[in-house]
């Protein structure tokens, strides 16, 4: 990988990493239990793609 990638993923890692603590925090301020579900599907939905980055540093 190029360093410009390497760059792109860096910063898409610390954008799915800070969605994911912004939906955990939403999650935890909700009294709705329907749009509490809906930010943990959208919580599980952002940590799964920061997996799929940071695996790609790995290859």
């Amino acid at each position: 990988m190029t360093d410009k990638e390497l760059l792109y993923i860096e910063d898409t890692l610390g954008h799915e990493q800070f969605i994911t603590q912004m939906c955990r925090q939403a999650k935890s301020q909700v009294q709705d239990e329907k749009l509490r579900s809906m930010i943990s599907d959208l919580e599980q939905k952002h940590d799964k793609l920061f997996h799929s980055f940071y695996s790609l540093l790995s290859e």
